[in-house]
Protein backbone atom coordinates (compact mmCIF):
# COMPACT_ATOMS: atom_id res chain seq x y z
CA UNK A 1 0.00 0.00 0.00
CA UNK A 2 2.88 2.42 0.89
CA UNK A 3 5.15 1.64 -2.23
CA UNK A 4 1.66 1.99 -4.25
CA UNK A 5 1.10 5.54 -2.37
CA UNK A 6 5.00 6.27 -2.98
CA UNK A 7 4.48 4.82 -6.74
CA UNK A 8 1.49 6.83 -7.48
CA UNK A 9 3.11 10.49 -5.70
CA UNK A 10 5.76 10.22 -7.67
CA UNK A 11 4.34 9.69 -11.12
CA UNK A 12 2.14 12.79 -10.62
CA UNK A 13 5.14 14.48 -9.78
CA UNK A 14 6.75 13.71 -12.41
CA UNK A 15 4.43 14.30 -15.27
CA UNK A 16 3.37 17.71 -13.10
CA UNK A 17 7.10 18.42 -13.55
CA UNK A 18 7.46 17.46 -17.58
CA UNK A 19 4.34 19.45 -18.55
CA UNK A 20 5.66 22.66 -16.35
CA UNK A 21 8.66 22.89 -18.71
CA UNK A 22 6.63 22.26 -21.45
CA UNK A 23 4.44 25.19 -20.26
CA UNK A 24 7.28 27.56 -19.32
CA UNK A 25 9.01 26.60 -22.78
CA UNK A 26 5.59 27.83 -24.66
CA UNK A 27 5.34 30.48 -22.30
CA UNK A 28 8.79 31.94 -23.14
CA UNK A 29 8.12 31.49 -26.52
CA UNK A 30 5.15 33.70 -26.29
CA UNK A 31 6.90 36.37 -24.49
CA UNK A 32 10.11 36.54 -26.71
CA UNK A 33 8.38 35.74 -30.60
CA UNK A 34 5.81 38.90 -31.94
CA UNK A 35 6.13 41.22 -34.77
CA UNK A 36 8.97 43.51 -32.74
CA UNK A 37 11.77 40.89 -32.90
CA UNK A 38 13.26 40.49 -29.60
CA UNK A 39 14.91 37.48 -28.36
CA UNK A 40 14.45 35.48 -25.30
CA UNK A 41 17.26 36.65 -23.27
CA UNK A 42 15.84 40.52 -24.23
CA UNK A 43 12.83 39.87 -23.75
CA UNK A 44 13.13 38.33 -19.99
CA UNK A 45 15.49 41.43 -19.47
CA UNK A 46 12.44 43.87 -19.94
CA UNK A 47 10.30 41.47 -17.91
CA UNK A 48 12.72 41.42 -15.29
CA UNK A 49 13.78 45.36 -15.51
CA UNK A 50 17.29 44.06 -16.07
CA UNK A 51 18.98 47.05 -17.52
CA UNK A 52 16.88 50.09 -19.42
CA UNK A 53 13.02 49.43 -18.02
CA UNK A 54 11.19 52.65 -19.47
CA UNK A 55 12.58 50.49 -23.23
CA UNK A 56 9.82 49.95 -25.77
CA UNK A 57 10.10 46.46 -25.56
CA UNK A 58 9.59 46.71 -21.90
CA UNK A 59 6.07 48.60 -22.62
CA UNK A 60 5.33 45.49 -25.34
CA UNK A 61 6.40 42.54 -22.79
CA UNK A 62 3.89 43.99 -19.88
CA UNK A 63 1.13 45.36 -21.76
CA UNK A 64 0.78 43.34 -24.73
CA UNK A 65 2.29 39.98 -24.73
CA UNK A 66 2.48 38.88 -20.71
CA UNK A 67 -1.05 39.49 -19.96
CA UNK A 68 -1.88 38.06 -23.09
CA UNK A 69 0.41 35.00 -22.69
CA UNK A 70 -0.84 35.11 -19.31
CA UNK A 71 -4.66 34.74 -20.44
CA UNK A 72 -4.01 31.89 -23.01
CA UNK A 73 -2.50 29.93 -20.40
CA UNK A 74 -5.25 30.40 -18.10
CA UNK A 75 -7.84 29.81 -20.41
CA UNK A 76 -6.15 26.58 -21.89
CA UNK A 77 -5.64 25.32 -18.13
CA UNK A 78 -9.67 25.99 -17.84
CA UNK A 79 -10.72 24.93 -21.51
CA UNK A 80 -8.71 21.04 -21.27
CA UNK A 81 -9.90 20.26 -17.47
CA UNK A 82 -13.46 21.55 -18.78
CA UNK A 83 -13.02 18.86 -20.95
CA UNK A 84 -12.15 16.53 -19.37
CA UNK A 85 -14.75 16.72 -16.20
CA UNK A 86 -17.34 16.40 -18.78
CA UNK A 87 -15.93 13.47 -21.12
CA UNK A 88 -15.75 11.44 -17.83
CA UNK A 89 -19.27 12.80 -16.52
CA UNK A 90 -20.38 11.53 -19.32
CA UNK A 91 -18.02 9.06 -20.65
CA UNK A 92 -17.92 10.05 -24.53
CA UNK A 93 -14.57 11.06 -25.10
CA UNK A 94 -16.42 13.64 -27.57
CA UNK A 95 -17.94 15.70 -25.07
CA UNK A 96 -16.46 19.25 -24.14
CA UNK A 97 -17.77 22.69 -23.15
CA UNK A 98 -17.99 24.08 -26.61
CA UNK A 99 -19.84 20.94 -27.94
CA UNK A 100 -22.24 21.23 -25.29
CA UNK A 101 -23.83 24.47 -25.41
CA UNK A 102 -22.14 25.65 -22.30
CA UNK A 103 -19.62 28.04 -23.99
CA UNK A 104 -22.66 28.85 -26.16
CA UNK A 105 -24.65 30.01 -23.23
CA UNK A 106 -21.48 31.93 -21.44
CA UNK A 107 -21.03 33.82 -25.07
CA UNK A 108 -24.89 34.47 -24.94
CA UNK A 109 -24.69 36.24 -21.42
CA UNK A 110 -21.00 38.10 -22.01
CA UNK A 111 -22.64 39.77 -25.59
CA UNK A 112 -25.44 41.07 -23.65
CA UNK A 113 -23.38 42.29 -21.28
CA UNK A 114 -21.19 43.97 -24.05
CA UNK A 115 -24.59 45.50 -25.16
CA UNK A 116 -25.58 46.57 -22.04
CA UNK A 117 -22.21 48.46 -21.43
CA UNK A 118 -21.13 46.82 -18.55
CA UNK A 119 -17.50 45.99 -17.42
CA UNK A 120 -15.80 42.93 -17.95
CA UNK A 121 -15.35 42.67 -14.75
CA UNK A 122 -17.52 41.84 -12.44
CA UNK A 123 -20.40 42.65 -14.99
CA UNK A 124 -19.51 40.37 -17.62
CA UNK A 125 -18.02 37.81 -16.11
CA UNK A 126 -21.77 37.86 -14.15
CA UNK A 127 -23.54 37.67 -16.84
CA UNK A 128 -21.83 35.31 -18.88
CA UNK A 129 -21.82 32.86 -15.94
CA UNK A 130 -25.73 33.44 -15.82
CA UNK A 131 -26.13 32.46 -19.34
CA UNK A 132 -23.90 29.01 -19.23
CA UNK A 133 -26.09 28.22 -16.29
CA UNK A 134 -29.46 28.52 -17.84
CA UNK A 135 -28.35 26.82 -20.77
CA UNK A 136 -26.72 24.38 -18.46
CA UNK A 137 -30.21 24.22 -16.83
CA UNK A 138 -32.08 23.77 -20.06
CA UNK A 139 -29.58 20.75 -21.08
CA UNK A 140 -30.45 19.23 -17.57
CA UNK A 141 -34.06 19.42 -17.86
CA UNK A 142 -34.17 18.15 -21.58
CA UNK A 143 -32.12 15.33 -20.75
CA UNK A 144 -33.07 13.62 -17.46
CA UNK A 145 -36.12 11.89 -16.20
CA UNK A 146 -34.79 9.99 -13.54
CA UNK A 147 -31.14 10.45 -13.40
CA UNK A 148 -28.44 13.04 -14.91
CA UNK A 149 -26.36 10.31 -15.95
CA UNK A 150 -27.90 9.79 -19.16
CA UNK A 151 -24.61 10.33 -20.94
CA UNK A 152 -26.48 10.20 -24.36
CA UNK A 153 -29.63 12.08 -23.38
CA UNK A 154 -27.71 14.78 -21.97
CA UNK A 155 -25.03 14.93 -24.74
CA UNK A 156 -27.53 15.20 -27.87
CA UNK A 157 -29.21 17.47 -25.66
CA UNK A 158 -26.13 19.71 -25.55
CA UNK A 159 -25.73 19.47 -28.82
CA UNK A 160 -29.01 20.93 -29.76
CA UNK A 161 -28.62 23.83 -27.20
CA UNK A 162 -25.42 24.90 -28.54
CA UNK A 163 -27.35 25.07 -32.02
CA UNK A 164 -30.07 26.98 -30.08
CA UNK A 165 -27.75 29.52 -28.84
CA UNK A 166 -25.92 30.06 -31.94
CA UNK A 167 -29.01 31.15 -33.40
CA UNK A 168 -29.49 33.49 -30.36
CA UNK A 169 -25.77 34.74 -30.82
CA UNK A 170 -26.64 35.10 -34.95
CA UNK A 171 -29.74 37.45 -34.06
CA UNK A 172 -27.97 39.19 -31.18
CA UNK A 173 -24.77 40.38 -33.88
CA UNK A 174 -27.54 40.98 -36.86
CA UNK A 175 -28.86 43.80 -34.85
CA UNK A 176 -25.99 45.40 -33.66
CA UNK A 177 -25.44 48.12 -35.68
CA UNK A 178 -22.93 50.50 -34.26
CA UNK A 179 -18.72 49.91 -33.74
CA UNK A 180 -19.71 47.22 -31.04
CA UNK A 181 -20.51 44.88 -33.94
CA UNK A 182 -16.99 44.47 -34.99
CA UNK A 183 -15.44 43.65 -31.23
CA UNK A 184 -18.29 41.02 -31.13
CA UNK A 185 -17.61 39.56 -34.00
CA UNK A 186 -13.86 39.15 -33.43
CA UNK A 187 -14.48 37.92 -30.01
CA UNK A 188 -16.57 35.39 -30.75
CA UNK A 189 -13.78 33.71 -33.08
CA UNK A 190 -11.24 33.71 -29.85
CA UNK A 191 -10.02 36.96 -29.14
CA UNK A 192 -6.96 37.13 -26.05
CA UNK A 193 -5.51 40.58 -26.73
CA UNK A 194 -8.27 41.92 -24.76
CA UNK A 195 -7.27 41.94 -20.72
CA UNK A 196 -4.35 43.90 -19.29
CA UNK A 197 -2.78 42.26 -16.53
CA UNK A 198 -4.65 42.88 -13.29
CA UNK A 199 -7.54 41.31 -15.14
CA UNK A 200 -5.88 38.32 -16.48
CA UNK A 201 -4.21 37.84 -12.69
CA UNK A 202 -8.14 37.99 -10.90
CA UNK A 203 -8.93 35.71 -13.12
CA UNK A 204 -6.31 33.05 -12.68
CA UNK A 205 -7.07 34.00 -8.50
CA UNK A 206 -10.49 33.40 -9.04
CA UNK A 207 -9.98 29.96 -11.21
CA UNK A 208 -7.42 27.95 -8.77
CA UNK A 209 -9.82 27.31 -6.08
CA UNK A 210 -11.95 25.41 -9.05
CA UNK A 211 -8.87 23.77 -10.10
CA UNK A 212 -8.05 22.34 -6.82
CA UNK A 213 -11.40 21.32 -6.07
CA UNK A 214 -12.03 19.30 -9.26
CA UNK A 215 -8.73 17.70 -8.65
CA UNK A 216 -9.56 16.68 -5.06
CA UNK A 217 -12.83 15.22 -6.86
CA UNK A 218 -10.64 13.41 -9.45
CA UNK A 219 -10.95 9.77 -7.74
CA UNK A 220 -14.51 10.25 -7.81
CA UNK A 221 -14.27 10.83 -11.78
CA UNK A 222 -12.21 7.64 -11.91
CA UNK A 223 -14.93 5.40 -9.77
CA UNK A 224 -17.98 7.58 -12.56
CA UNK A 225 -16.36 6.32 -15.08
CA UNK A 226 -16.49 2.61 -14.05
CA UNK A 227 -20.70 2.68 -14.24
CA UNK A 228 -23.83 4.04 -11.85
CA UNK A 229 -23.46 0.70 -10.15
CA UNK A 230 -19.74 0.66 -9.04
CA UNK A 231 -20.38 4.08 -8.07
CA UNK A 232 -23.28 3.51 -5.85
CA UNK A 233 -21.35 0.24 -4.47
CA UNK A 234 -18.41 2.87 -3.40
CA UNK A 235 -20.51 5.00 -1.97
CA UNK A 236 -20.12 7.56 -4.12
CA UNK A 237 -22.62 10.01 -4.25
CA UNK A 238 -23.62 10.18 -8.02
CA UNK A 239 -26.19 13.36 -7.95
CA UNK A 240 -24.14 15.13 -5.28
CA UNK A 241 -20.68 14.95 -7.57
CA UNK A 242 -22.51 15.45 -10.70
CA UNK A 243 -23.88 18.63 -10.19
CA UNK A 244 -20.68 19.72 -8.05
CA UNK A 245 -18.49 19.21 -10.76
CA UNK A 246 -20.75 20.90 -13.77
CA UNK A 247 -21.76 23.72 -11.50
CA UNK A 248 -17.95 24.40 -10.90
CA UNK A 249 -17.00 23.72 -14.58
CA UNK A 250 -19.92 26.13 -16.18
CA UNK A 251 -18.39 29.03 -13.80
CA UNK A 252 -14.32 28.20 -14.98
CA UNK A 253 -15.87 28.03 -18.34
CA UNK A 254 -18.02 31.28 -18.54
CA UNK A 255 -15.28 32.39 -16.70
CA UNK A 256 -12.98 32.40 -19.49
CA UNK A 257 -15.83 32.67 -21.68
CA UNK A 258 -16.26 36.43 -20.57
CA UNK A 259 -12.51 37.22 -21.45
CA UNK A 260 -11.40 35.39 -24.34
CA UNK A 261 -14.93 34.78 -26.25
CA UNK A 262 -15.57 31.45 -28.00
CA UNK A 263 -12.30 29.17 -28.13
CA UNK A 264 -13.46 25.63 -29.35
CA UNK A 265 -11.89 22.33 -29.53
CA UNK A 266 -9.04 22.58 -26.57
CA UNK A 267 -10.99 20.69 -24.21
CA UNK A 268 -11.83 18.18 -27.01
CA UNK A 269 -7.77 17.73 -28.00
CA UNK A 270 -6.11 17.91 -24.97
CA UNK A 271 -7.30 15.60 -22.66
CA UNK A 272 -8.05 12.78 -25.11
CA UNK A 273 -4.47 13.30 -25.86
CA UNK A 274 -3.19 12.69 -22.67
CA UNK A 275 -5.50 10.10 -22.18
CA UNK A 276 -3.95 8.25 -24.54
CA UNK A 277 -0.69 9.16 -23.33
CA UNK A 278 -1.23 8.54 -19.59
CA UNK A 279 -3.90 6.51 -19.32
CA UNK A 280 -7.52 7.49 -18.19
CA UNK A 281 -6.72 7.72 -14.12
CA UNK A 282 -8.23 11.11 -13.60
CA UNK A 283 -5.51 12.12 -10.86
CA UNK A 284 -2.84 12.28 -13.37
CA UNK A 285 -4.67 13.82 -15.93
CA UNK A 286 -6.25 16.58 -13.94
CA UNK A 287 -2.84 18.15 -12.99
CA UNK A 288 -1.83 16.95 -17.19
CA UNK A 289 -4.85 19.13 -18.68
CA UNK A 290 -3.84 22.04 -16.82
CA UNK A 291 -0.62 21.93 -17.60
CA UNK A 292 -0.56 20.09 -21.39
CA UNK A 293 -3.55 22.73 -22.14
CA UNK A 294 -2.17 25.85 -20.97
CA UNK A 295 0.94 25.44 -23.44
CA UNK A 296 -1.34 24.34 -26.31
CA UNK A 297 -3.32 27.20 -26.34
CA UNK A 298 -0.11 29.29 -25.92
CA UNK A 299 1.47 28.12 -28.68
CA UNK A 300 -1.83 28.75 -30.89
CA UNK A 301 -2.17 31.92 -30.06
CA UNK A 302 1.61 32.31 -30.70
CA UNK A 303 0.59 30.95 -34.02
CA UNK A 304 -2.56 33.36 -34.64
CA UNK A 305 0.01 36.33 -34.12
CA UNK A 306 2.65 35.07 -36.44
CA UNK A 307 1.10 33.23 -39.29
CA UNK A 308 -0.31 36.61 -40.87
CA UNK A 309 2.55 38.84 -42.55
CA UNK A 310 -0.11 41.22 -41.31
CA UNK A 311 -1.83 41.54 -38.56
CA UNK A 312 -3.32 38.70 -36.43
CA UNK A 313 -5.68 36.09 -36.73
CA UNK A 314 -7.94 35.36 -33.79
CA UNK A 315 -6.73 32.00 -31.76
CA UNK A 316 -10.08 29.93 -31.83
CA UNK A 317 -9.08 30.08 -35.89
CA UNK A 318 -5.92 27.84 -34.87
CA UNK A 319 -7.63 25.68 -32.30
CA UNK A 320 -10.77 24.91 -34.55
CA UNK A 321 -8.45 24.17 -37.63
CA UNK A 322 -6.58 21.69 -35.40
CA UNK A 323 -9.47 20.32 -33.48
CA UNK A 324 -11.97 19.79 -36.08
CA UNK A 325 -10.08 17.38 -37.51
CA UNK A 326 -9.94 15.09 -34.62
CA UNK A 327 -13.32 15.50 -34.05
CA UNK A 328 -14.13 13.75 -37.35
CA UNK A 329 -11.44 10.89 -36.48
CA UNK A 330 -12.78 10.93 -33.21
CA UNK A 331 -16.51 10.70 -34.33
CA UNK A 332 -15.83 7.43 -36.92
CA UNK A 333 -13.73 5.50 -33.95
CA UNK A 334 -16.97 6.12 -31.91
CA UNK A 335 -19.03 4.69 -34.35
CA UNK A 336 -16.76 1.80 -34.75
Amino acid sequence: MILNLKHHITRLILISLVLLVFLLIAFSLGLSIGPTQSGMRSAFSALFSIGDSDSVLHSIIWRIRLPRVLLATIVGATLSLGGLVFQALLRNPLAEPFILGISGGSAIGAIIGILLGLSRFPGICLTSFLGSLGTLALILIMSTGKSILRKDALLLSGVMVNAFCSAIIMFLVSITQDARLHNIIFWLMGDLSAPDLPEAATLGAILIPCFILVFVFSHAMNILMMGKDMALTMGINIKAVTLILLIVTSFMVSATVSFSGLIGFVGLVIPHLLRLVLGPDHRFLVPACLFGGAAYLVLCDLLARTLPQQGEMPAGVITALIGAPLFIILLKKSRK
